[in-house]
């Protein structure tokens, strides 16, 4: 590799800003995927075969170093199937199976939890501080999510009703949150070493959910068109996107990281917009600003005495 290119890949890696908001980007482009997988592959279908596909790719790559960093990470196996469990296979089960019984609005709504489950669990298990001016950024992302979830129309946030989507959707950003706390003190090995040795478990804990998909005689595979979007799914949702992730914790923690999940409803948005062709309302355009707003809010240092 090229001096210019190591120096360009350095400080791409290197910076969190960058590392988030492709993380996020991708995030929002599943939200897409997932519309355009209904008919042409199942939910459960698609969380195993993300993870089977993610294992795969990573353990031919990365063997040798999964080999050698093995020893580190051996003494944490508990530690590593509970944050796959939780983080990967977890989060995505309890998703989908909140979507059959609650509304796109809840969904959106609720996903801006995330946030302030991290805050939170930075607080009391981390010992983090926090500042003023993070908790206002926090609100205002939070305000923008609000908005893009319910619309710009108060009658529609004023009319939410609760069901158990909504408290399967809350368990599912409780879980991610729990496992994005959970990297700050992950084993001492590579970013990728530690993904794919993830990956692995996570495609295995997905098997149930397969196999009782199975059972019910729901399991739907991947049409033609349903193995694009299975590939995207598991190439940048899955893959890219959960090691920008890690790297964004490693550069600013989990609180401070946690903000930009804030970003995912909106690049949904506007993703559905490009694609799908979903009208352009004032309301994205408020939201973006606000949950921009918030996100430089939380990022800005304290001022040095």
């Amino acid at each position: 590799m090229s001096r210019a290119a190591t120096l360009f890949t350095d400080r791409v890696f290197g910076n969190a800003v960058i590392m988030l908001v492709l993380t996020t980007l991708f995030w929002g482009g599943n939200t897409i995927a997932g519309q355009l997988a209904v008919g042409r592959v199942s939910p459960m279908v698609v969380v195993f075969l993300r993870w089977a596909i993610v294992s795969v790719i990573l353990t031919v790559t990365m063997l040798p170093r999964v080999r050698q960093e093995w020893p580190i990470m051996r003494p944490h196996f508990g530690k590593l199937c509970l944050m796959a469990l939780f983080g990967f296979t977890g989060f995505n089960m309890l998703f989908y199976m909140a979507a059959h019984y609650t509304t796109a609005v809840n969904l959106g709504i609720l996903q801006g939890s995330m946030p302030i489950f991290v805050l939170i669990g930075s607080v009391l298990l981390l010992g983090a501080r926090v500042r003023l001016l993070q908790v206002v950024g926090i609100v205002a992302t939070l305000a923008g999510v609000a908005l893009v979830a319910a619309q710009g129309s108060l009658e529609t946030l004023l009319n939410l009703s609760i069901n158990p989507g909504d408290g399967l959707m809350l368990i599912a950003s409780f879980f991610y949150a729990g496992y994005t706390i959970t990297l700050r003190n992950r084993p001492q090995v590579s970013g990728l070493v530690f993904f794919a040795v993830l990956s692995v478990i996570a495609a295995f804990i997905s098997i149930p959910g397969l196999i009782y998909e199975m059972a019910n005689g729901t399991a739907l595979w991947p049409t033609p068109s349903g193995w694009l979007v299975t590939l995207y799914i598991a190439l940048f949702p899955s893959c890219l996107a959960q090691i920008f992730f890690i790297r964004g914790v490693e550069l600013v923690g989990p609180a401070r990281a946690g903000v930009f999940l804030n970003l995912v409803p909106i690049f949904a948005a506007a993703l559905g917009i490009l694609i799908l062709g979903e009208p352009f309302r004032w309301h994205h355009g408020l939201a973006l600003v606000l949950v921009l707003g918030g996100i430089w809010l939380s990022e800005r240092k304290r001022k040095s005495s």
